[in-house]
């Protein structure tokens, strides 16, 4: 069956579908469904995307088209609203280079089904729907009318006082008359009417975008939160004369994220909102907007901008104190909705955020809620109710709060919920025996059926039905049998293991939507000094994080059965699971090594610097003869270590930078020679970091003596929580990751030094042995990194969205003078992997300087063996251009491990 997948969008939330339709794509079981990506521009027009484009960081990484982009005096990242009006002509030429558009009226030829991956207006305001019903094309989801209250919080709003259903007090505080109104008085009237707190939202907005919280009666703060929801922000004079060159540039590029800023285009209108004789003419492009504040402000004290798709008219609500929750409820086999298990969300801030929302280990998720078993079903039974009385179908997502005193408020229903790889989504279906890939496959067979309840083409999908359960049906008869089983080893115990635990559920999603592959998935935990492994149930792999998933294992471990309200509904979905997955779900379970061997034929390793990187793991499997990915055990005890990999390349003629290792002991002996030595060998600023951690963790600019103290007081503090102190110097985010370490490498910051073209850029590369036995390396093209702060940060890396990476590199504006210093990064790269003996695959991250003789230099910066395999990772951007799929990226890389595995128990010599 052709499953059309529907994701971007044109509204706030595109960057979150268009992760979610890249996750629908691997995850539909191959075996019964060819997937066809269509993705939906900001301006709403459908494109047929060449598939490669799918494995992009984010939408603006390829459209609109580079060639599209108008000349501008500075490097900005825009979406396709801002070629202009109309930006059709602009782009039509273009398009070619992505993909190929699609009128409406073709959507039936390429699809039997369309899966909607859409989120927020146009996507779950039953506007897509409605389009997809005229031309007779089943779709995901609810229909017409349910999809239309499900987008608008404030009918929501009104539908549950109505039925009786209880919710917070509320306002709707509409544009025209804040705009008409004393803003002191409205700030009164509503803390007098709703109390404090407040909360304000934007009623068609998802992903906690536009949301405020307001604590006391501050008319500043107030107004600010109003602004906020309507998509609107005031700035003055002296506030804009206020910033330099740059700052107005990063405030111009702020203002038009679409999700933390006011996103474009936007009017200009004056500071007290007072209307003109004729409407302000829309501002398109950043690069346009910066030349009109700057004119504006010649004559004008204040401005207010506005965006041209804000909202009408704010939600304010009384605040409520309780715990938040977050429940899908789905449809059983007979159509009645089965609410399972709320998740309980454990925030470390107020609002559950965009950042919390998507970044592993940010916020907990607790399921089931931890309360008594009939609080929990009273939760369920109040979801329940709601998904009736909204006519939802299919599936949705109910939030909500559950008060000390037991009253239980529902909120924000969504019809379309966020499809990343650990979102509620998949988490809570987990908990019933269902992955991903078999989720996916139950949403479409019950869409199926809803349509043609609906009444829409009964007869052919009536027919589409039959020929589906048909093969649902083989497939679980098939189970396993003929599969290569591939134990997927992630989690570990370094700062590095919550984005371990996202590249091995990507590795395990992708393999198990395949027809040739069975994943197992592994969890390693203990220390260095034991590496304890354990087979998990799907539940347990799909919770938030690998702290969450340890503590599952101890449970289990303490004899502790599964929850009673797991049991239960457990039970009750018992005819899905039998469906979809052919048997219900185990407690994790403890193996060793030999027993590993047993039950895998591979092994995928999913870990993330030690262990994992070092070449322990690689010892023990190597005993049982069980193959694995990446490089052998003395490879990865070199490229493990920073320092040792930076000195044999240094030995081999490449360029690293200037670094040393700075002890613990020394420090602890005299902490002001210590920082004297430092100091006089690499002047400020420089690079401090962990020798063998990766994703970013610790890794930091030091400019000055205050900063190298902080850091040294973190890296070497006894106490495993943060020290205030230096936590507070060094900015540390919330949440951020910083390990204990007996000593940290110290590097010279690498500069432009006078290069014309200076990049930070990441390289991957894939082995095989060619026709000789003798390995061939191949290089990809590497990708250019954008750092908005001093380092790459962890979200740039993994967080959907939110990074940017340019695949290929911009090492020249002339495409032959490009490629020409490309194949000298790659010729470099090459002799890296060969010195440090890199096998099956590596990410290798360096600065290049491009001299204005045209000479290159390659400054390397650290050699990752087993890279982050996240499903936004951009080695999977630079794969997609060589004409690998990340499937197809995996299976090369695991028959590399199988078949080095097998030349050597043949006794074949080490390649070279």
């Amino acid at each position: 069956m052709r499953i059309g997948i529907f994701f971007g969008g044109t509204s706030r939330e595109r960057e979150i579908s268009f992760a979610g339709g890249r996750t629908v794509f691997d995850n539909l079981d191959k075996a019964l469904f060819q997937p066809v990506p269509i993705f939906v521009d900001s301006l709403g027009r459908f494109l047929l995307l060449d598939w490669q484009y799918l494995y992009k960081g984010t939408i603006r990484d390829f459209y609109p088209p580079v060639a599209a982009l108008p000349p501008t005096a500075h490097p900005w990242s825009v979406y396709v609203e801002s070629l202009g009006a109309p930006a059709g002509p602009l782009l039509d030429p273009h398009l070619s280079r992505v993909g190929r558009q699609v009128m409406p009226e073709e959507l039936p030829l390429l699809m039997d089904f369309a899966f909607l991956a859409l989120h927020g207006p146009g996507g779950e305001d039953g506007a897509i729907q409605g389009l997809l019903e005229w031309l007779g094309v089943p779709y995901s989801g609810s229909g017409i009318l349910p999809s239309a209250f499900g987008i608008d919080k404030v009918a929501q709003k009104k539908m549950l006082q109505a039925t009786g259903l209880p919710t917070p007090a509320f306002r709707v505080l509409t544009a025209a008359a804040w705009d008409a109104a004393d803003p002191a008085a409205v700030l009164a009237d509503t803390v007098e009417a709703l109390g404090l707190p407040l909360v304000f939202k934007a009623p068609h907005q998802g992903s906690s975008i536009g949301i405020s919280i307001l604590k006391e009666s501050n008319l500043v703060a107030f107004e600010a939160a109003v602004e906020r929801s309507l998509f609107r922000k005031k700035l003055t004079r002296a506030e804009w004369q206020g910033l330099d060159a740059e700052g107005q540039r990063a405030w111009v590029q702020q203002l038009a994220d679409i999700r933390e800023g006011i996103g474009l285009p936007v009017v200009l209108e004056a500071a007290n909102g007072a209307p003109t004789a004729t409407a302000p003419a829309p501002i398109y492009h950043p690069e346009a907007l910066l030349e009109a504040l700057t004119a504006w402000f010649e004559t004008a004290d204040a401005v207010r901008l506005a965006s041209t798709h804000g909202e009408t008219a704010v939600l304010v609500e009384a605040f409520v104190a309780g715990r938040e929750f977050s429940c899908i409820v789905v449809e059983n086999e007979n159509g009645e909705p089965l609410a399972l298990p709320p998740t309980e969300i454990v925030k470390g801030s107020e609002v559950f955020d965009y950042r919390s929302k998507y970044l592993p280990g940010l916020a907990r998720k607790i399921t089931p809620i931890d309360l008594p078993e009939a609080e929990i079903e009273r939760i369920r039974q109040q979801c329940q109710a709601m998904f009736r009385t909204f006519g939802f179908q299919v599936y949705a997502r109910l939030d909500g709060f559950i008060q000390a005193d037991g009253t239980i408020f529902l909120n924000d229903p969504n019809t379309t919920s966020g499809m990343l790889p650990a979102s509620f989504f998949f988490h809570q279906a987990a908990e019933i025996g269902l992955n991903p890939s078999q989720f996916l496959t139950y949403l479409i067979r019950t869409s199926l059926a809803a349509r043609r309840a609906g009444g829409l083409a009964p007869v052919r999908l009536g027919a589409l039905l039959a020929t589906l359960d048909a093969a649902v049906a083989d497939r679980q008869q098939a189970g396993a049998g003929g599969r290569i089983r591939v134990a997927v080893i992630m989690g570990g115990y370094s700062s590095e293991r919550h984005i371990s635990v996202e590249s091995g559920r990507n590795i395990f999603e992708k393999l198990s939507s395949s027809a040739k592959y069975a994943p197992v998935p592994v969890f390693l935990t203990g220390s260095a000094a034991e590496h304890r492994l354990y087979v998990l149930p799907i539940n347990v792999m799909l919770k938030d994080n690998a702290d969450d998933i340890r503590e599952k294992i101890e449970h289990a471990e303490a004899g502790e059965g599964p929850h009673p309200i797991l049991a239960k509904i457990q039970a009750e979905a018992g005819a899905l699971t039998r469906t979809y997955a052919g048997q219900g779900l185990a407690q994790p379970r403890r193996i060793s090594f030999a027993e590993l061997a047993e039950l895998a034929d591979e092994v995928f390793i999913a870990l993330h610097g030690r262990p994992g990187e070092d070449g322990a793991l690689q010892q023990e499997l190597e005993k049982f003869g069980l193959p694995y990915n990446g490089s052998g055990v003395a490879s990865s005890a070199v490229t493990i270590n920073k320092f040792e990999t930076n000195r044999r390349l240094r030995e081999a003629g490449l360029l690293v930078a200037d670094h040393r290792m700075a002890p613990r002991l020394e420090w602890a002996a005299d902490p002001e020679s210590f920082y004297r030595s430092l100091e006089t060998q690499f002047p400020y600023p420089f690079i401090a970091k962990p020798a063998d951690d990766g994703c970013s963790s610790a890794v930091k600019k030091i400019k000055n003596r205050a900063e190298l103290v902080a850091f040294s007081e973190l890296m070497f503090r006894d106490q495993e929580d943060l020290l205030e102190g230096p936590a507070t110097v060094l900015h540390l985010g919330f949440k951020e990751e910083f390990p204990q370490k007996d000593a940290f490498l110290v590097e010279t910051l690498i500069s432009r030094d006078g290069a014309a073209h200076f990049l930070e850029v990441t390289g991957g590369l894939l082995t095989s042995y060619d026709e000789d036995g003798l390995l061939d390396i191949e290089v990809f093209e590497a990708s250019e990194a954008l750092a908005n702060g001093e380092v790459l940060s962890l979200e740039e890396k993994f967080l959907a969205g939110e990074g940017q990476n340019i695949t290929p590199a911009r090492y020249a504006a002339e495409p032959g003078e490009r490629q020409r210093v490309s194949n000298e990064v790659k010729a470099v790269l090459r002799r890296v992997a060969e010195v440090l003996d890199i096998q099956g695959y590596a990410r290798i991250d360096a600065f290049v300087r491009v001299r204005p003789s045209g000479a290159v230099e390659v400054i390397i910066i650290e050699v990752n063996s087993l890279p982050g395999m996240t499903p936004a990772t951009c080695i999977f951007h630079q794969t997609a251009l060589a004409g690998y799929t990340p499937y197809q990226f995996v299976d090369r890389i695991l028959e590399f491990g199988k078949a080095r595995a097998g030349r050597v128990a043949a006794g074949a010599p080490a390649p070279r």
